[in-house]
């Protein structure tokens, strides 16, 4: 009996070999303090579409990250194309195949996209020399076989949009001709047209043979795309089911372990008088300028912006807070003229922005929770002999406690907490300096269900405790869910103002349309 149940294991064995292209089994790794998998596991077949979702901590991320030679596992095993390996780092995991699309962006800033593109692997010329004629030829092959040759292989990254960044990491995975590729939440960042147009780069990968995980929190977009999808809860494979066979609520249920029937939570707030008025404001910086913008905001009112990636939404957030340059116009809050010439001003004239990029402009990675929650409020911990530690560990305990941050401890780095309690962080941050207006880009970005509903309930009991904001979102169903009015963002300028009783998707992507 045991040598037939030992011969059933191997020839299982050989079949999974044969059948999968990639297999993680019973992966466990460990933080102090927090069991990120426990006995996760993951079986890729060649030529599909495998989805991985979960909430945010559930342990997507750091699987990725021990396939990818990022982090080693503390057990299990990982076979691929029939063979067991260990990558000690990203470049072993890539020179054998393997690539990965990471949501955080992590490029050359004031390098070429070209350099961004080849780095580590220039061709040469002479053995000595960076071949840059080659060089060029080969990144225009590259962007021409994705369609996506508008993009200057010479520009600097620094100039280029987060979406146009967002493909060129696509187009570097795809360069190395990777038998398994690896998006994490690619989409978070692209335009409807740059979906379909990532859409068909997958597919033409499929057709290669390649094995694609997609990570993605967006559940439209994991159903229509993928084949497999595997769903893991608190570090744990949960289940792997054909995506033709699952729907929304199923999917939602196995994330989060329970039915969640509302996707926004009960609206209380009240808007009063108007607290912000912005007059006919423009900025600087040529193409990435807005024009002539005028609105206003109430009081304890949740007011979206609204327009398709490019149309100025977050260049707007910015001018108001005083990283970009105003050209023309002015900002009142309460009646008073807010002179926002940069952050340091808009802090004292209590504004707060949420940055649309967590890693490059949100949190400090390296840096503890507490070091991270109290930053934007350090001159208020001076006293004559330092820094008041006491007071401190007491504002980082409330920001914990109430923006509810899953985290061992204080002094934990925030990189390695998941998105969505790295949103919680930052969000907290700006709390403690009681800002009277909180600009809100993109504050859900990259983060699960459960996860937004509790960002969701946040924003709105920051509404109904009389703050001002301004929230920007790429999700329209997201806007038109907690928000009170919707402005709208065309080429740069004010498309228009729609009453959440009259706005539909419709209506918010006519105005999205106006100037472009």
């Amino acid at each position: 009996m045991a040598i037939d149940e030992k011969e059933t294991a191997l020839e299982r064995e050989e079949r999974d070999s044969k059948t999968y292209l990639l297999q993680m089994l019973d992966i466990c790794k460990s933080f102090p303090g927090v069991k990120a998998l426990d006995h996760a596991q993951l079986k890729v077949r060649p030529g599909t579409v495998h989805s991985l979702m979960g909430e945010n901590g559930a342990g997507k991320s750091t699987l990725m990250k021990c396939l990818f030679g990022l982090y080693t596992r503390d057990s299990g095993d990982v076979i691929f194309n029939g063979r067991s390996v260990t990558y000690h780092s990203t470049k072993e995991a890539l020179e054998d195949g393997i690539a990965m699309v990471q949501q955080e962006l992590n490029q050359a800033q004031k390098m070429s996209v070209m350099d961004n593109l080849w780095l580590g692997r220039y061709p040469m010329l002479g053995g000595f020399m960076i071949d840059s004629g080659r060089m060029f030829q080969m990144t225009t092959a590259v962007f021409q076989e994705l369609g996506i040759d508008y993009i200057d292989p010479n520009a600097v990254i620094s100039s280029l949009s987060v979406a146009d960044r967002q493909m060129i990491e696509i187009a570097k995975a795809v360069s190395y001709n990777a038998k398994i590729v690896v998006f994490d939440e690619p989409t978070s960042s692209l335009s409807d047209n740059e979906i379909e147009r990532l859409f068909a780069i997958i597919e033409g990968l499929k057709k290669k043979g390649c094995g694609i995980i997609y990570i993605s929190h967006k559940m439209d977009e994991i159903l229509r795309i993928s084949d497999e999808v595997t769903i893991m809860r608190d570090g744990k494979w949960v289940s792997t089911d054909y995506a033709k066979d699952l729907t929304m609520g199923a999917i939602i249920k196995k994330m989060v372990g329970r039915e969640l029937t509302n996707r926004f939570p009960p609206k209380h707030n009240k808007p009063g008088n108007v607290s912000l008025e912005v007059s006919h404001l423009s900025s600087k910086y040529g193409n990435n300028a807005i024009h002539d913008v005028s609105f206003s905001v109430r009081r304890g009112e949740i007011f979206g912006l609204a327009g398709l990636v490019g149309s100025g939404r977050s260049e707007l957030l910015e001018t108001i807070f005083g990283v970009r340059t105003k050209s023309g116009g002015h900002v009142l809050l309460d009646g008073r003229l807010c002179h926002n010439h940069n952050s340091i001003a808009a802090i004292k004239n209590g504004f707060a922005l949420l940055t649309e990029e967590r890693r490059a402009t949100g949190i400090f990675g390296s840096l503890t929770i507490k070091e991270n929650a109290t930053m934007a409020n350090l001159s208020s911990y001076i006293t004559p002999l330092g820094l008041n530690n006491t007071r401190m560990t007491k504002d980082t305990d409330w920001v914990i406690d109430s923006m509810n941050v899953k985290t061992p401890s204080q002094k934990t780095q925030i990189r390695s907490l998941s998105g969505g309690n790295q949103q919680k962080v930052i969000l907290g941050r700006w709390l403690l300096t009681n800002p009277e207006v909180l600009l809100l880009d993109e504050p859900t970005r990259g983060i699960d269900v459960g996860a937004k509903y509790e960002i969701y309930q946040l924003i709105i009991k920051m509404a109904e405790e009389g703050k001002t904001i301004l929230m920007c979102s790429s999700e329209m169903p997201e806007l038109l869910g907690i928000c009170d009015r919707i402005a709208v963002m065309s080429g740069h300028r004010l498309a228009g103002v729609v009453d959440i009783k009259d706005a539909t998707q419709e209506k918010l992507m006519s105005l999205s349309l106006k100037y472009m």
